[in-house]
């Protein structure tokens, strides 16, 4: 037998390095760490490799690709483990195993499985015993292969992590939610979840999808009860949509609730002229009761002048989370309140800038005293795990989402399964 050795920065890059080298003929004898690294310079991995110099078959042709022409590592990771999956479901079929059989059975054998190989009679033809020693060799290959390519982004948790998480931990790490969350999550899901249904990559999904669900907390749209009022003020940023969210609350408790209720509207944001003409000209067409508060002694006057209507929604002035002046204006106008209304501030938001943002937007209006989250522009991003870690870190519930510019129709109660959908399959406009 020969022995060869391969190096790399990963040991996933040094077992590709071999796959090309001697194919799928050579025997894996040990993986070893030769630097560790440091400053100056990257990991090296070595992994020894034993070829048998008379098992080489006939029709086997080194490989002689050009270095220009080769893919990426990883991508070739990725390759080499579809190969060897489809080699085993073909070795699979021929063994007359049932499409039921999950491969993860012959990783893991259970106990009756192994009874049950050992009672097999000696005279079992030739043939099927080399096609289950086949099957016992790829097996040993899938496992390292899968071990090496989780390595590279496994979460920092001392379980071991089946490879059925893969796919899972692929999506939500892509979809921008924090890395702390989603190592906290895992491990959560590790600890609780039944042995049985790590088997499966269909049920690990759908358990990971109810650990999801609980991790954010959603508010239900209110019901008032007879003479009941509600005040609502939206705050936030700049360019949000934040008069567009008002316009589609007005329309929606005005027209679109099962009852139609009477609505009023105070505009905070006289900076902006455009945006006070913009929601006067909704409250024309709504035919609605609309108050402008200058001064924040006028803010308890207006909420006194819509004293009539069963919802009131205050529009504020955008600013940038870092213009504390502006927020304090707002917060003046709070203060100022003497009238009976308990005003519930809702934090409005893109879902289009990183978790990063998100939280650094919360802290500086949170001495405002948040009651509730609001997303905007879903329609225009394709990662919502910022939100989930937003909601999961500040335990603030989320009511709305805008999932489009259209006035009504594209705001929707928030609902922890469309939020879930949508990180897992991306956004649907259909399912809002």
């Amino acid at each position: 037998m020969k022995i060869l050795t391969f190096t790399g920065r990963t040991p996933s890059e040094a077992l590709k390095k071999a796959k090309i080298e001697v194919g799928d003929d050579g025997m894996l004898i040990e993986t070893k760490e030769i630097r560790k690294k440091s400053l100056g310079s990257e990991a090296l991995y070595e992994i020894v490799i034993g070829v048998d110099d008379d098992g080489r078959l006939p029709s086997y042709k080194k490989a002689t690709r050009p270095l220009s022409s080769q893919q990426p590592v990883k991508q070739e990771s990725k390759d080499v483990l579809f190969d060897l999956s489809n080699a085993a479901e073909q070795i699979a079929k021929v063994s007359h195993v049932t499409t039921e059989d999950s491969l993860a059975q012959y990783m893991t054998p259970s106990r009756e499985s192994r009874v049950a190989v050992e009672a097999v009679s000696p005279r079992e033809p030739k043939e099927l015993k080399e096609i289950k020693s086949e099957i016992n060799k790829l097996t040993d290959k899938i496992k390292i292969i899968q071990n090496m390519f989780w390595d590279e982004k496994s979460p920092q948790i001392e379980s071991q992590i089946p490879s059925e998480f893969a796919e899972i931990y692929r999506l939500a790490s892509q979809s921008g939610m924090n890395r702390g969350h989603l190592d906290e999550l895992m491990k959560i899901t590790l600890e609780h979840m039944p042995f049985k249904m790590r088997e499966n990559s269909v049920t690990v999904k759908r358990y990971f999808q109810t650990i999801l669900r609980k991790m954010v907390p959603i508010k239900r749209e209110p019901t008032l009860s007879v003479g009941a009022k509600k005040v609502i003020m939206l705050v936030g940023s700049t360019g949000v949509g934040k008069t567009t969210s008002i316009a589609k609350l007005a329309a929606r408790y005005s027209f679109l609730m099962q009852k139609k209720h009477k609505v009023g509207l105070v505009v905070l944001d006289t900076y902006r002229i455009g945006a006070v003409e913009q929601l006067m000209q909704y409250a024309r067409m709504m035919k609605l009761g609309i108050e402008t508060v200058v001064d924040p002694p006028e803010f308890t006057n207006a909420l006194d002048s819509l004293r009539y209507c069963e919802y009131i929604l205050i529009d504020t002035m955008g600013s940038s989370p870092y213009d504390k002046g502006k927020i304090e204006k707002i917060y003046e106008c709070l203060s100022a309140n003497t009238s009976s209304y308990e005003v519930e501030v809702v934090l409005v938001m893109p879902s289009s800038i990183k978790y990063e943002d998100l939280k650094i937007t919360y802290d500086n209006f949170s001495s405002l005293g948040i009651d509730s989250l609001m997303f905007t522009k879903l329609d225009e991003t394709i990662g919502f795990g910022n939100i989930f870690s937003l909601g999961y870190e500040t335990k603030k519930p989320i009511s709305y989402f805008s999932v489009g510019q259209e006035v009504p129709e594209d705001l929707v109660c928030a609902s922890s399964d469309f939020l879930v959908d949508c990180l897992l399959n991306g956004f649907n406009r259909s399912k809002a």
